[in-house]
């Protein structure tokens, strides 16, 4: 079996029950090291996290004279520990920040490293970068959803709370931003094109492939005409005949455009033949080409359409990025948000400020997961027996299925009230939890602020990857926070305010 920390302690490391975490610090860090610190002092709480971490398999950390990209699981020295894997994880989330900082803190803070188990004469133990990066994508969702409902348990534990008795949450959602730029469909086009000339010079190198040895002007050439089109703008006159000029100059700018594209696109579809037909090269290996391909086919049959020939696109034909092809343009009607491009994400949080469920929402809206939600967080916590929802998540379905699967539902209705509705949405008891469904917003905050306002990581693997780790490390800051709390209280109020 696999040891998710070493059991064997060395010279000079300090065991993680001893170490010691300043509380009167108002920083991210201590809070969530003592987190993980109780994770580890609370006997059935580490036996049942570190029987989940066992099914992950670390890569490899690589000697300094291995390549960063031949990562593999028979070579290089023993792989990172799970449970670093888990401490690294969570302050990459906590603390919203890039791996870059979390080699250097990995590297060079004191306390994290004793979290580590590395002791004051281990400097000869650091972290790439590159491993880093292997290894913190490890994790799947369902492993940190088991480990979160384990941690929640924890800190029902700390506040001396029964998690078999009674449990009431809130639900709303948010959108969480992918990692990219604002779409258009003439930059779309210059993203497939440029990813395509990339590839076809890069076979080119090893398989001499024509029409590939000008590749940088080609690129160049094909950039001009783009700048050129993103400089234009239509003409405000009063006057029809240069308002007309002015629209006949863009479209030929975009024809010409959209020609050059198509030039490059049968150049790729000629090399895509050959190494394929002729250089006997796997299919799963020009998947890129292909892809990119179908992109480039699509966006210049968009900017036709829509310039040229005057059509409207419907949106249900748009793509808003080629490399991250899961981002929807979301309006969610706020001020001064007009759109948003990633994907909601709803949460299920309860009254101690613990996040008890979470859904990535693709192509769906609150209304039609409002059943889904209930029925998972209660899955996973049988006591939970009351919810509070916003406007968005109404609907007469929902209505009638929440109050059979909750003993307390307040979910206004939108539009209009008739006389047994308004009895019901101003009684007291439905007014009061009513005012307090509004703290959801502080979850969503803190959510923000500790991860989840830009998903770094690529494709829907890596959006749902990013936001379970999101969900478990503030949950362990929560678990931090209430310890911390406790530590506090015992302290000399004098040196706790100084």
């Amino acid at each position: 079996m696999r040891n998710v920390i070493s059991p064997q302690m060395q010279f000079g490391q300090i065991d993680i029950p001893n170490i010691d975490i300043d509380v009167t610090s108002r920083d991210d860090i201590p809070v969530i090291l003592l987190g993980l610190q109780h994770i580890y002092i609370n006997e059935p709480l580490r036996k049942a996290v570190f029987k989940i971490l066992e099914e992950v398999i670390p890569f490899k950390m690589k000697d300094k004279a291995t390549s960063a990209t031949s990562v593999a699981l028979d070579k290089g020295r023993p792989g990172m520990e799970q449970w670093n894997i888990l401490v690294l994880g969570c302050l990459r989330l906590g603390l919203n920040t890039d791996y870059d900082r979390i080699q250097e803190l990995a590297n060079q803070h004191r306390t994290l490293r004793m979290m580590l188990g590395h002791g004051f004469l281990d400097t000869e133990k650091d972290y790439r970068l590159q491993t880093l990066k292997d290894n913190l994508k490890l994790f799947t969702p369902d492993i940190m959803d088991r480990i979160n409902r384990e941690v929640i348990r924890a800190g029902y534990e700390l506040l001396d709370l029964d998690i078999d008795a009674m449990i009431r949450g809130r639900c709303d959602s948010f959108v969480l931003k992918t990692d990219v730029h604002f779409p258009t469909d003439i930059n779309l086009l210059y993203d497939a094109i440029r990813v395509l000339i990339r590839d076809c010079a890069h076979w080119s190198k090893d398989y001499l492939l024509p029409g590939w040895r000008q590749n940088q002007y080609n690129l160049r050439q094909f950039k001009k005409l783009y700048r050129k089109i993103q400089k234009l703008r239509h003409s405000s006159s009063k006057d029809e005949t240069k308002k007309q000029a002015q629209a006949e100059k863009i479209r030929d700018a975009h024809h010409d455009y959209i020609k050059l594209a198509h030039t490059y696109l049968a150049r790729v579809t000629e090399s895509y033949a050959l190494l394929k037909n002729t250089h006997k090269i796997p299919e799963t290996l020009l998947l890129e080409l292909k892809v990119f391909s179908q992109h480039a086919d699509r966006q210049i049959d968009q900017i036709k359409r829509r310039v040229i020939e005057g059509e409207k696109i419907p949106h249900n034909e748009k793509v808003f990025s080629l490399f991250q092809p899961h981002t929807e343009w979301i309006s969610k009607g706020k001020a001064g948000v007009p759109v948003e491009l990633g994907l909601r994400v709803c949460i299920m949080e309860d009254t101690h400020g613990f996040l008890l469920h979470h859904r990535v929402m693709q192509n769906e809206t609150d209304d039609k997961i409002a059943i889904a939600m209930v029925k998972a967080t209660q899955e996973k916590f049988p006591s939970f027996n009351g919810c509070s929802f916003d406007k968005g998540f109404h609907s007469p379905e929902n209505q009638r299925e929440l109050k059979v699967l909750l003993d307390q539902t307040v979910l206004p209705k939108k539009g209009r009230l008739n006389s047994k509705e308004k009895e019901h949405e101003y009684a007291d008891e439905f007014v009061q939890a009513k005012k307090k469904h509004s703290a959801v917003e502080s979850a969503i905050n803190a959510l923000e602020i500790h991860g989840l306002d830009k998903c770094p990581d690529h494709g829907i693997e890596g959006f749902e990857r990013y936001t379970a780790m999101a969900v478990l490390s503030r949950n362990i800051q929560i678990l931090g926070s209430i310890v911390r709390k406790q530590e506090r209280e015992k302290l000399d109020p004098q040196k706790l305010a100084a």
